[in-house]
């Protein structure tokens, strides 16, 4: 197991992209988002990302040049264009525009079409707590779980992501969820590192329990809640791609492999200036965040990711070697 630091694996990240078709801002938006996935404990969206990205920016399947493009038809509305590129430039638009429009509006909302993976969802919302807003994030994945009762995937695995700020320097209240059991990013690595995943977790594709991560892959995930979850799976595929024009789960390809079609999925934010709302909305933020963690034994989502966070950058980052040496090789001709 190799240490990096967080600047070293960003710069990893940055140059492995960039000799695999990738422009340099595009490149660099990407590593942002992959070391804020490793800072916080999500290493199934961090670095075990790398390699499925690179052969999709090889193949063309993510367009590694695209330039993200936004206009707003109405006023408190921004329409967001991926244009077949990595999501994270197309949010970095979008969360941008947010934190300038909707202290003016009172409330906003970004939506973007033709999109892909969107990595962990609560880094997005959290940009826009701490900028002090308040901020939903509804993404859609490709097909992953099947409606309560049925057998074909239809609906992704879905994640929506809440944040709220807090006052006097308080990291802010992060909400963050798969609508399936885990995120797929746990099986994923799971298959990496050729390791079992629990019980419980996914089917297989004859809609049997497995703990084999390459038959979950090619099966179905079990969703958070039973039929709760993917009721609400339908809400997210409508919101964030039924709305957009975007491809709904089942109609979109794979966020893993580099063949086929880009998946062109969708994510909608919207976002709210608690002040808009009332004198009282901060305090009262504050008052119930305060109220769980004065409870023995509670904790208040998001409250670890700082700790997290400043673990990462004092101790490092932990990366498997044989990962490594995978994303080393990537983009290099044979014998370099």
């Amino acid at each position: 197991m190799a240490v990096m630091t967080t600047e070293a694996a960003h710069e990893l990240v940055l140059q492995t992209l960039l000799r695999c078709n990738t422009a340099p801002a595009n490149a660099a938006s990407v590593a942002r988002a992959l070391i804020a996935a490793e800072q916080v404990g999500q290493a199934g969206h961090g670095l075990r990302r790398v390699p499925s990205y690179a052969a999709q920016a090889l193949s063309g399947k993510v367009d590694g040049h695209a330039a993200p493009s936004g206009h707003s038809p109405r006023p408190g509305v921004f329409a967001v264009d991926a244009a077949h590129g990595f999501a994270y430039p197309a949010l970095d638009l979008a969360v941008d525009w947010l934190i300038k429009t909707t202290p003016q509006q009172g409330i906003a909302a970004a939506g973007i079409a033709r999109s892909h993976h969107c990595g962990v969802a609560g880094v997005t919302v959290e940009r826009l707590a701490e900028a002090g807003l308040v901020a939903l994030l509804f993404a859609n994945t490709p097909a992953a779980m099947a409606p309560w009762g049925g057998r074909k995937a239809l609906f992704g695995t879905d994640p929506i992501a809440f944040a709220a700020p807090r006052s006097g320097g308080r990291p802010p209240v992060v909400v963050d969820v798969s609508l399936s059991k885990v995120a797929r990013g746990k099986i994923m690595a799971a298959e990496q590192k050729g390791s079992a995943i629990p019980e419980g977790w996914a089917l297989d594709a004859e809609g049997q329990p497995t703990t084999d991560p390459v038959a979950a892959l090619a099966g179905t995930m079990i969703p958070m809640g039973d039929a709760k979850g993917t009721a609400l799976a339908l809400m997210v595929e409508l919101l964030a791609a039924g709305l957009m024009g975007a491809n709904f789960g089942h109609e979109a390809s794979s966020f893993f492999e580099a063949k086929g079609e880009p998946p062109g999925v969708g994510q909608l934010i919207l976002a709210l200036d608690p002040d808009a709302f009332s004198d009282r909305a901060r305090s009262r933020i504050d008052d119930l965040a305060g109220a769980i963690e004065d409870e023995p034994g509670a904790r208040l989502p998001g409250a670890r990711r700082g700790a997290l966070k400043q673990g990462a950058a004092d101790k490092g980052l932990d990366v498997d070697d044989a990962l490594l040496a995978q994303i080393g090789a990537l983009g290099r001709g044979p014998g370099a």
